[in-house]
């Protein structure tokens, strides 16, 4: 049996500050023996389907940025389960939408030089909690919806604005979904899309005992 941490959706190089300190700490208050990112490790605003800020940096220079902010969580976390996101994905659809074949195609883990110590997969199974992004999975409360769909605990990101917990019990079994907010600077221009929403980002992240007992750590801003 395990004590995880479970690290929010960090969008480098667009992460809150201090929020690599605030993981490596809670990891150390609860003694986590394993680390799960949630997702969206990197941000690639610049090709993003979405609009993009003029005045942002070249894909070129948000990359060489992102390779500078990584080497910190690298060194902080030798070992690593990531849950790949829809933002982690966005080079392997724009080769897509490009109209070029597979193989033309770098690994993710190639682009971003991830250490040996680093395993991405788009889901992960740990003492029977499911651990995955959570592309698809909205409401006020998508961690409860996708544990109650999965038939199992389950820990997601995604839904920056969302840092919580719930149990679900039945006649049979009981079971916990967790959201575990993210790690973002919402004042970044990467963020701006956001700037009229009525929620805000929940920094923080999660730790999951045992697979049985589920905490959300909120950062103090």
């Amino acid at each position: 049996m395990s004590k995880v941490l479970v690290i929010g959706d960090s969008h480098l190089p667009f992460e809150k500050e201090g929020y690599l300190e605030f993981c490596i700490s809670v990891k150390k208050k609860w003694k986590c023996d394993r680390v799960v990112h949630i997702g969206d490790l990197v941000d690639n605003h610049s090709i993003s389907y979405h609009e993009h800020d003029p005045n942002g940096m070249s894909p070129s220079d948000e990359m060489a940025m992102t390779d500078d902010r990584l080497q910190g969580w690298f060194k902080a976390f030798p070992k690593v389960q990531l849950c790949r996101g829809n933002h982690d994905s966005l080079v392997d659809r724009k080769t897509r939408t490009s109209g070029l074949p597979e193989r033309c195609m770098k690994p993710f883990r190639e682009i971003w030089n991830l250490p040996k110590g680093w395993v991405d997969d788009w889901e992960f199974e740990i003492d029977g909690v499911l651990y995955k992004h959570g592309l698809g999975c909205s409401g006020k409360r998508p961690h409860a919806l996708e544990a109650i769909r999965e038939g199992q605990s389950v820990v997601i990101g995604h839904a920056h604005s969302i840092l919580a917990m719930e149990y679900i019990f039945t006649s049979k079994d009981q079971k916990f979904g967790m959201s575990v907010g993210c790690g973002i600077d919402r004042r970044k221009y990467a963020f701006r899309y956001g700037k009229d929403m009525k929620f805000k980002p929940a920094i923080g992240c999660g730790v999951v005992l045992d697979g049985e007992v589920a905490i959300v750590e909120r950062m103090k801003l």
